[in-house]
């Protein structure tokens, strides 16, 4: 697509012949270089993911190793885990800066960037789980005129085309407009996987003075995909990764039919310059979501003998319970509004860099009653053939929140090499929840501020070395069930607390850091018989506790380069009432991932692309009774460059999962179930783009 100053920074082999009208700050909050935060933050360009083939964000686990997998389906929406702890999509995603709902699937098609910022994200958000927060950041009018077109075709038929169009107008080119469309048909390797998505943007901007920018922008997309069922264990075994058909889909019921996701997301921003080096911003964001989400849904095996119950697996001979599950037309609708102001101030002869702002956030979902049927007994061949259960008997929860956000950032030059960072967010928000049919309602009001520091120091001209502390903060409800004591009340807030200490160098050639860190995040737990009405307490009990190390480089060479990190990860249950419970691995996360990158010239435009991919062993249930083996897989790719007169043709081809591996490439314990995803199977790629 149109490359901007990302595309620049991190694939310096591409002419780049645009730039974007405005910086702003990046998803830390401050406008400084990546290469001197005192913080871990990931900024992957489109050129990049259109390398990559990545067009949803789930793809970025092939990137950098302190993201992984947390039960990503065909035809679903992404969901991630940063150093070992989940991605929260309620509340951990970011569009250009204002909070986002992640249950849905989001197009990377109109967007220039992925941010990813990893840990205990206070700072950055009210409540948010402490794995980090991802910002995906829309593409802007450039400063010149510019058109690109790709058409790209995937083995098994998926097809996708789209344009970017980019274009000024006015006596002083002071009205810019880009507009992206992209229209796919989605026929994966996957069986029974058949669907299709499409995207229309709009992105406009209004140099009002040399000092004043108004941009607005709306998008809309659509996908209609049957998901994908996951595998089990069998009893207690786990299968053999090798003897299971990688492009056998378990949702493949003669009533099986598509999750639809409709979205519609819109901002305006308008920026203002003021003396002094100080500027106020103000952006509004709406997104509004609707969702078909159904699925033929594996879960539990009732075994043949009338007797034994598998609450969290398959059973032995490969059989399960299979659901008619259906939930239609689901709203979520969040709308967010920040407002703040940036610059210097003098204060005890140090300079302060600061920003002062506020957020708030509206965010309602409505749902109606659901079906949730057993429709009969299924078998991990694909044989089995059921009867549809679309009775809708179960109901559903309808959600209100509001939130408003208060928060400072600071950073104090102490000397020419040494800097002081400071955070501070205070949030005040209020939560409802009520069943579709008027029960089990909750309504409470919470204040919760989070701090966070940092220390930073310039070892050398090009090496940063930092330290920093910070909060997250989680909130949680005891369920309104009679067997709970005390049901519906508010519970503390959950602190998650982060230490992190890091080495950083940046240059033209060379991109790279070291980090140790250390993050506690509170537990809760069930505590009691639960079986009979009062039994049951939910209460404080440990943490976990996850520390590991990274190390990342991006290194740049005359024709190529490496981009590659790894992290060891020590993840445990600690200070748990239950003995038992400590030293206990959380599910689906590996101990050790690495990840690489390599990119050479062959001959003049030709490059050659190679990947290489490990995650370690991993455990398939909360007690670590049962260990998923690691696995490698490599990718492969070429991509060529020419010049035809004033266009730019690029050609991609690429081998993902090129030695054909059969692994399982995660084991997410969702809903209280063990799940296992197969690695996809050996898929070729191919691509064109044009720049007009």
């Amino acid at each position: 697509m149109l490359a901007g100053v990302a595309a620049a920074q991190t694939l310096p082999q591409v002419s780049v012949t645009g730039k974007a009208t405005e910086a702003v700050p990046s998803l830390s909050g401050f406008t400084d270089p990546p290469a001197k935060l005192p913080m871990q933050a990931l900024s992957l360009s489109a050129e990049r993911l259109d390398d990559l083939g990545i067009s949803q964000l789930s793809g970025i686990t092939k990137l950098d190793a302190s993201i992984s997998d947390a039960y990503n389906a065909v035809g679903y929406w992404s969901q991630l885990k940063i150093r070992g702890f989940d991605l929260d999509n309620r509340f951990n995603l970011r569009r250009d800066g204002l909070p986002i709902s992640g249950e849905t699937a989001l197009s990377l098609v109109n967007k220039s960037g992925i941010e990813v910022l990893k840990g205990s994200s206070g700072m950055q958000a009210g409540t948010s789980s402490p794995a980090g927060i991802v910002n995906f950041v829309v593409k802007r009018p450039l400063a010149e005129d510019g058109t690109a077109l790709m058409l790209e075709a995937i083995q098994g038929g998926s097809v996708q085309a789209s344009l970017d169009h980019s274009q000024r107008f006015g006596a002083n080119r002071e009205f810019g407009v880009r507009v992206n469309l992209a229209a796919a048909h989605l026929d994966p390797q996957l069986r029974n996987g058949k669907g299709r998505s499409h995207t229309a943007a709009l992105a406009t901007d209004w140099r009002v003075s040399p000092d004043t920018l108004v941009e607005a922008e709306i998008e809309f997309n659509r996908q209609s995909q049957p998901s994908q069922q996951g595998f089990s264990l069998l009893g207690n075994r786990l299968p053999d990764a090798h003897s299971v058909d990688p492009k056998l889909n378990l949702n493949n019921q003669p009533w099986s039919l598509p999750v639809v996701f409709d979205n519609t997301h819109a901002s305006l921003r308008v920026q203002h310059k003021l003396s002094g080096d100080w500027r106020v911003q103000a952006a509004l964001g709406i997104q509004r979501l609707r969702t078909d989400d159904r699925l033929a849904y594996a879960y539990g095996c009732s075994a043949a003998d009338g007797i034994t119950y598998y609450a969290d697996r398959f059973c032995p001979d490969g059989s399960y319970d299979l659901y008619d599950f259906r939930s239609e037309n689901e709203h979520r609708d969040t709308t967010a509004l920040d407002v703040s102001a940036s610059g210097p101030v003098q204060l005890a002869g140090l300079r302060h860099d600061v920003t002062v702002g506020g957020l708030t956030t509206q965010f309602k979902s409505r749902f109606q009653r659901q079906a949730y049927n057993w429709a009969g007994t299924g078998n991990v061949d694909g044989s089995a053939v059921t009867n549809a259960q679309p009775d809708l008997t179960d109901e559903n929860t309808n959600r209100d929140e509001r939130s408003n956000e208060l928060y400072l950032r600071d950073r104090v030059a102490l000397s020419a090499d040494t800097s002081a960072w400071l955070g501070l967010r205070h949030t005040r928000l209020h939560r409802e929840s009520v069943r579709t049919d008027g029960s089990r309602p909750t309504d409470y009001a919470q204040s919760v501020t989070t701090p966070w520091i940092a220390l930073s120091h310039a070892i050398a001209s090009d090496w940063l070395v930092y330290a920093s502390w910070g909060q997250g903060i989680e909130s949680e409800v005891v369920p309104n069930r009679s067997r709970y004591i005390k049901p519906g009340e508010a519970l503390p807030a959950l602190k998650s607390r982060q230490t992190e200490i890091g080495l950083k160098t940046g240059t033209q050639r060379v991109e790279g850091s070291l980090t140790m860190f250390d993050i506690r995040r509170p537990a809760w737990r069930d505590i009691g018989s639960c079986d009979t009405a009062g039994t049951c307490e939910r209460r404080a009990d440990g943490y976990a506790r996850h520390r590991g190390i990274e190390a990342s480089a991006d290194l740049k060479w005359s024709g190529g380069g490496l981009f590659g990190s790894v992290m060891r990860l020590q993840a445990r249950r600690e200070d748990s009432a239950d003995a038992s419970l400590n030293g206990l691995r959380p599910p689906n996360v590996p101990e050790t991932t690495i990840k690489l990158h390599a990119r050479q010239d062959l001959l003049p435009g030709l490059q050659a692309q190679l990947g290489l991919r490990y995650e370690g062993r991993r455990f398939a249930t909360p007690d670590n009774s049962i260990a998923v083996p690691a696995w490698t897989v490599a990718d492969a790719g070429l991509r060529y460059t020419q010049q035809q007169g004033n266009q730019t043709w690029i050609w991609r081809a690429a081998i993902d999962n090129l030695a054909n591996h059969r692994a399982w490439r995660e084991s997410p314990w969702q809903f209280e179930h063990s799940y296992l995803y197969p690695m996809a199977p050996r898929t070729l790629r191919a691509s064109l783009e044009v720049r007009l």
